[in-house]
């Protein structure tokens, strides 16, 4: 994801998520150390995005979005890995994120690429709580076999 691409994140943001992030937030993320955002593309328009903060071996998915006509075809998924992938490449072993405790879609695919519920952030978000969510040792065998399957299945 570069500067050209923050208004059309913003506008799947904006579609997606009751308390959006605004353009500006997303410049300042693309400028704080230690992140990464990655883009999906389909016709040269972005159709979703993801966000990663790596901290040492800690990776913490920030974000991760499809817009609601490309859903059902495997976008998620697909940022999903390759987020996962970055973090793993930049020396991660353990993956964390937060999502909203009504939206099973996310919470399956989470499910998918190795992570469990372990807590819960009461009013994370201005209407609703958060599961917190982690999988850990995904530097091991068993995640790559994991993550080998995740690719097998999306060809």
């Amino acid at each position: 994801m570069g500067p050209g691409d923050v208004a059309a994140v913003a506008a799947i943001e904006t579609a997606v998520f009751p308390d959006p992030w605004s353009e500006q937030a997303f410049r300042e993320e693309l400028a704080a150390p230690g992140r990464r955002y990655l883009v999906a593309e389909e016709g040269g328009e972005v159709v979703g995005y993801g966000g990663l903060l790596v901290v040492e071996e800690d990776a913490h998915i920030v974000t991760l979005a499809v817009a609601p006509e490309a859903r059902g075809r495997g976008l998620g998924t697909r940022l999903m890995l390759a987020l996962v992938e970055e973090a793993l490449a930049a020396g991660s072993s353990h993956l964390t994120l937060e999502v909203r405790v009504s939206n099973e879609a996310a919470q399956a695919l989470y499910r998918r690429f190795g992570f469990q519920t372990v807590g819960r952030r009461v009013r994370y978000y201005r209407d609703e709580d958060a599961l917190i969510m982690w999988a850990l040792d995904a530097d091991s065998a068993d995640y790559a076999g994991r993550l080998a399957a995740i690719r097998e299945a999306l060809r």
